[in-house]
This record gives C-alpha cells, sequence and structure tokens, in this order.
C-alpha cells in the first residue's frame, strides 16, 4: 500500500450560507483548473487534470457521545495521465 501525505487539513463550523458560498468559489476554481487553500500562514496550490473522479458519499454514524451523526462527502480524485470518468448526475 502507498503512503498518504496530508498537504493541507482545515476543519472548521460554518453556517449553510457561507458553506453554500465556500462550494459555489471552490467551483469555479475547479472550473479553472487551479485552487490555492491558506489559512494562516499554511497554503497549497493543486493544478487540477481535465478529468476528475468524483466521489459524492452520504453516511449516518452513532456516535456514543453526541448521537448520530450524518456526513456528505465529496471528494474529487485523480492520477497522473489518467483520463477514465463515469456520469453522475445532480438533480
Amino acid at each position: 500500500m502507498g503512503r498518504e501525505i496530508e498537504l493541507f487539513k482545515s476543519k472548521e463550523r460554518k453556517d449553510r450560507q457561507e458553506v453554500a458560498e465556500f462550494l459555489r468559489l471552490l467551483a469555479e476554481k475547479v472550473a479553472s483548473g487551479s485552487i490555492v487553500l491558506k489559512q494562516g500562514q499554511e497554503e497549497v496550490t493543486v493544478q487540477l487534470p481535465d478529468v476528475l473522479q468524483l466521489e459524492v458519499e452520504v453516511e449516518d454514524e452513532q456516535k456514543s457521545k453526541k448521537g448520530l451523526q450524518h456526513k456528505l462527502e465529496i471528494e474529487l480524485k485523480w492520477y497522473d495521465n489518467d483520463s477514465a470518468g463515469g456520469p453522475l448526475e445532480l438533480e
């Protein structure tokens, strides 16, 4: 198995409108092919290829202290020189 190297991580609470605005801006950056993530002194630039693998997952997990946690994960993945993809519709 390969070793995973974390380049950047951020976790913060935002209200739904702030999350929506962040996702709109992120969508624009994805379309442009370049994303710069910055928090304090930490910064990472991501160059995106023309073809990405989009993974969408919804989970429920029972947490012992806080109860039922709901999660919507949206993940973009790619390999160097990869052109495979599959259709997903958003309704």
